[in-house]
């Protein structure tokens, strides 16, 4: 079994642990762990999202210079 230790919160974060019980007999502890399992799966979450807007930043940033590759003559351009 693991050293349980004691902490100190405030009692306004207290009462904020006790709206999150979904159970009755849920322990404070297991609402915290489910925060702590929330944030990191969020986490993961955005990330993923922010690979994915970078590839298509990526493949539209490519699709732009191969356009700009395609053309042989840039003084005919109206700037």
């Amino acid at each position: 079994m693991e050293n349980i230790t004691t902490i100190q919160l405030r009692e306004s974060v207290k009462k904020m642990l006790e709206q999150l019980k979904q159970k009755k007999n849920e322990t404070y502890e297991d609402v915290i762990v489910k925060l702590i399992d929330e944030i990191g799966g969020e986490r993961k979450r955005v990330e993923q999202l922010m690979i994915e807007g970078y590839k298509e930043m990526a493949e539209e940033s490519l699709k732009i210079t191969k356009e700009f590759e395609a053309i042989e003559d840039f003084k005919d351009w109206e700037w």
